[in-house]
């Protein structure tokens, strides 16, 4: 397997600056946060989903995606990915992401899917996700960079299953799943083997993160509230020497990448520990780098 990193998880790092640590701690990839980020959010301390300093915005020009690709590369980094927010049904932005992507030399984006929020059924969204996905498909085709649908939380691909039924409906070497297991601890959760077995061709890349279920609250008729809280990527409910260990019974050997929400460490202790902690669990299960 190859090591990359999500960018979202090292808002106080530049670009150039993250290159440079992912050499160091032995990553084979990156994976570009891509976003733009509105002048008011410039003004507030680094955080994951506001000042994230590590994020590609949409009006980069070529020459400065060469000039950082070229950084890349001098490093022995590979560009994994540009990932968006994209919405479903724009076309038009997941284009201008395909550009980024294709220049960049990234073999994947994140698709958008539609958030379920019980306002609208779920049915009626499914049927305008498949509409989407089969002309994003189209796109990705064209610039020959896959479209990935992230298993996530409050979107109607929480779980393997629903991922892998919206993407069904189009070819697995244009169109696949980001296999997000600590997302599946909010909300998704199925058996790690079961749902890498159904996907199949469609499993296209692995998110490393965790999470835990908390005590919120406990009310005087003695309900309980629970929360989801991000935790350390060992010490959440994903068992992942499990889904290792089912990563390699499916064959799976391409990139995982971290994206560690938890702020139990630094940025720079972060990157070393999420990268040393899965390499460990790994060589304890007989896998080793390239397998």
């Amino acid at each position: 397997m190859k090591f990359s990193l999500f960018t979202v998880m090292t808002p106080d790092t530049t670009p150039e600056q993250i290159v440079s640590y992912l050499k160091e701690t032995g990553y084979d990839g990156v994976e570009w946060r891509f976003k733009a980020t509105p002048d008011k959010l410039r003004k507030e301390d680094p955080s994951f989903w506001g000042n994230n300093l590590c994020t590609i915005s949409p009006d980069i020009t070529d020459q400065e995606i060469d000039d950082l690709l070229l950084t890349t590369k001098n490093n022995g980094i590979e560009v994994v990915s540009v990932t968006p927010y994209l919405t479903a049904g724009d076309l038009e932005a997941a284009e201008r992401v395909l550009e980024v992507a294709q220049r960049f030399g990234a073999s994947t984006i994140r698709v958008g899917v539609p958030r379920y929020d019980r306002t609208e059924n779920y049915n009626d969204l499914f049927k305008g996700a498949v509409t989407y996905l089969k002309k994003a498909e189209q796109l990705c085709k064209k610039y020959n960079v896959k479209g990935l649908v992230e298993t996530h939380h409050v979107t109607i691909a929480p779980s393997a299953s629903l991922a892998y039924r919206l993407v069904s409906h189009c070819n697995p070497n244009h169109i696949g799943v980001l296999y997000d297991p600590g997302n599946m601890v909010h909300e998704g959760y199925e058996n790690y083997r079961m749902g890498l077995e159904l996907l199949g061709d469609y499993l296209a890349h692995v998110h490393v993160k965790n999470a835990f279920w908390q005590k919120k609250e406990e009310h005087a008729d003695g309900t309980v509230d629970w929360s989801v809280e991000w935790a350390p990527v060992e010490k959440g409910i994903v068992d992942w020497k499990q889904v290792f260990t089912d990563l390699k019974a499916v064959g799976y050997d391409g990139y995982v990448g971290m994206e560690d929400f938890s702020l139990a460490y630094g940025t720079k202790e972060s990157i070393k520990h999420n990268i040393d902690t899965v390499k460990a669990i790994l060589a304890g299960l007989g896998v080793g780098e390239g397998v």
